[in-house]
């Protein structure tokens, strides 16, 4: 099956009763690309999902994963290219974990020693003769992860991945999702966890109240939202900030002073490079340092925009 644009949004509605969950949702999610999926209970996230899946079908527009509608005709065929990890996962607990991932390999046609290599490659070698029973909530979460990738799905669907790891099991788990991109895999992450989440998407779908606020690349939200960078200087110990570098003058409304040595400046894109090139110039500058607008930042933004749109 073709892997580009692996999935297609057109208009997406989804109705229950009275209750619009989602409205009217165009996107597309490619490829080889890493993509979040970001928004407040409620926001619709699991709906999408769960459209995305082929287990509810949509009220109006359509959807498309691989070309196909989930829940067409071909529901059956696109099932065995996607791969899903929910957020709370649930095994037989008097089954060892060896036999949970064998009798899933069963059901999708793989192998024994691919489901095996998968545990070893989630961090439970070790522990694949245990009783799930016995099994932490991340030991668990693992386990939910190998069967998610027992058929090397070209579409994988990761709602809340990290709840219950520990920091090692979480870059571990990231290092997964590197490999399935660079394999042209389509991720999708559900995550409230913005901070975390952020150094590892290309891409961000974000919805509030069944709505898209916004969908692209991290660049192109930041263009869009045009939040300011924040730019830290260190001044020399013996310095003070009573003569600062000239080109500061005209930002003291947006210049905050710490502990005396301390600057911070908040500058428009606009700004930020004229702006570095002179303070890296001048003598009385010890350290810079650059923050650009974080993904919390940019969602707060989004969710306020809407709300005064709203109002």
């Amino acid at each position: 099956m073709s892997r580009q644009d692996t999935i297609e949004i057109d208009a997406l509605g989804k109705q229950y009763g009275s209750v619009a969950a989602l409205h009217d949702i165009n996107a597309t999610i490619p490829a080889g690309q890493v993509t979040g999926l970001l928004g407040h209970n409620g926001a619709g996230k699991s709906t999408l999902i769960k459209l995305i899946l082929g287990l509810i079908k949509p009220t109006r527009g359509q959807i498309r994963v691989l070309g196909e509608s989930p829940s067409g005709v071909k529901a059956h065929t696109i099932r065995q290219h996607l791969g899903y990890l929910p957020e709370s996962v649930s095994f037989y607990t008097n089954l060892t974990g060896a036999e949970v991932i064998d009798y899933f390999a069963q059901l999708k046609r793989v192998s024994t020693p691919v489901g095996r290599k998968l545990l070893e490659r989630v961090g439970l070698g070790p522990a694949q003769d245990r009783r799930v029973g016995g099994y932490s909530k991340g030991m668990r979460q693992r386990l939910g992860l190998a069967q998610a990738l027992l058929s090397q799905p070209d579409v994988v669907l990761l709602d809340e991945p990290t709840s219950g790891l520990d920091p090692q099991a979480t870059r571990e788990l990231y290092g997964i999702i590197d490999d399935l991109r660079a394999a042209g895999r389509c991720v999708l992450i559900s995550s409230h966890l913005l901070a975390e989440l952020e150094p590892h998407i290309d891409r961000a779908l974000i919805l509030r109240e069944g709505r898209l606020l916004a969908s692209g690349s991290l660049g192109e939200l930041q263009n869009r939202a045009r939040l300011p960078s924040t730019i830290r200087l260190q001044l020399i110990q013996d310095g003070s900030t009573d003569a600062l570098p000239p080109c500061l003058q005209a930002l003291d409304a947006r210049r905050t002073i710490r502990d005396g040595n301390q600057v911070e400046i908040h500058v428009s894109d606009d700004e930020k490079m004229p702006l570095l090139r002179d303070l890296l110039n001048h003598p009385r500058i010890a350290n810079v340092r650059i923050t650009e607008p974080s993904l919390s930042s940019l969602y707060d933004w989004l969710g306020a925009n809407h709300a005064q749109g709203a109002a």
